[in-house]
């Protein structure tokens, strides 16, 4: 077959290694099977052209035979978190729960992959794609330039993108609008006498921190507030405890603290207690997600709250639109709103 040609793009198929070594599609399954029924040199010619295509055989993408959409039975998700942080992070359990509702009602399966970084996800979707294991994935924990969109795209993975579509690239995308919410919190707090206001923030990369940092930083400014300190962790309730100790014994310690999720709040309500103030009297703090841990705590936490398990939901159904080419659209969910509780007041009078 003469000199290597350069791999193309895309899924390889069957049909094309059977095109590059002159032979059928039954005789490329005989010979990669090492069954009898091909001579020895097509068996050779086929392997050559397996080789050089890189080809990989469909081991699971079974079909749905009796279904409407006729899709391959498996959506893949990759997370990039640590197994035992997942366990705890009530978003992703809601989350995954909201995908799962859709794909029983299709008669599918989820293929969850937990790895280190995004590098490892790329190498997990193409992997997964090649081998026909899944139908499509879900992208999660966009960041600015993520290598994930160009390098998934290249290979013609149908997915969508939880993310703001600023960050997205091709991809169909699903996102709640972090800036209104940041903003409304802000107001919030500011209405109540709140002039420091800091936020305890996720992974700096991400395309959702950033955005609430930029919408932070310019509600406080719109509003005449004193500037925002935003710092970040990685969503644990250990570094949210430890950028709670940190902004509390600041100088400048702030009024009230706004956090990216659940767990960070829950966290600073405990280190508040442990630095012998009180909240709200000494600090409102406000959550995000709303999980059943914020209505479990005393006093019990205010919240940016949102239906996780619906965007979830949403999310998969997009998905489905995507694979089989059911003119799929990008959209916002709703607006996490406000659901304030015994966590936030008006901060105790300092004046004198």
């Amino acid at each position: 077959m003469g000199e290597p040609r350069a791999r193309r793009p895309g899924r390889v198929t069957i049909k094309d290694v059977a095109a590059l070594a002159g032979v059928s599609r039954g005789a490329v399954s005989l010979a990669f099977n090492n069954r009898p029924g091909v001579s020895e040199a097509t068996r050779e010619r086929v392997m050559a052209a397996v080789a050089e295509l890189g080809w990989v055989p469909n081991q699971a993408a079974k079909k749905l035979s009796g279904s409407a959409t006729g899709a391959a039975d498996t959506v893949g998700l990759v997370v990039a978190r640590p197994a035992r942080q997942l366990g705890l992070e009530p978003f992703y359990m809601e989350f995954i729960s909201g995908v799962e509702s859709v794909l029983e009602e299709h008669g599918c399966s989820l293929l969850l992959h937990l790895v280190r970084d995004t590098a490892q996800e790329i190498a997990v979707h193409r992997a997964w794609w090649q081998a026909r294991r899944i139908a499509g994935s879900i992208l999660v924990d966009i960041q600015r330039d993520d290598p994930r969109v160009t390098e998934l795209a290249a290979i013609g993975l149908p997915a969508v993108a939880v993310g703001h579509p600023s960050l997205t690239g091709g991809f169909t995308s699903v996102w709640t609008d972090d800036e209104a919410a940041v903003h409304e919190a802000v107001r919030y707090l500011a209405a109540l006498g709140h002039r420091r206001i800091a936020r305890v923030g996720g992974h700096a990369a991400l395309g959702h921190t950033m955005i609430r940092t930029a919408a932070l930083d310019a509600i406080v400014a719109e509003l005449g507030l004193d500037q925002a300190r935003s710092v970040t962790t990685d969503y644990s309730g250990e570094q949210g405890a430890r950028a709670t100790r940190s902004l509390l014994a600041s100088p400048q310690r702030p009024t009230a603290i706004v956090y990216d999720n659940d767990i960070m709040a829950v966290a600073g309500l405990s280190v508040a207690a442990e630095m012998g103030l009180s909240v709200p009297r000494d600090v409102s703090l406000i959550a995000w997600d709303d999980s059943q841990l914020c209505q479990l705590t005393h006093p019990t936490l205010s919240a940016m709250s949102h239906d996780v398990f619906g965007f979830g939901a949403d999310v998969t159904r997009r998905l489905f639109d995507v694979v089989h080419r059911r003119n799929p659209s990008s959209g916002p969910v709703a607006t996490p709103v406000l659901t304030p509780r015994g966590s936030s007041a008006p901060p105790r009078d300092t004046a004198g």
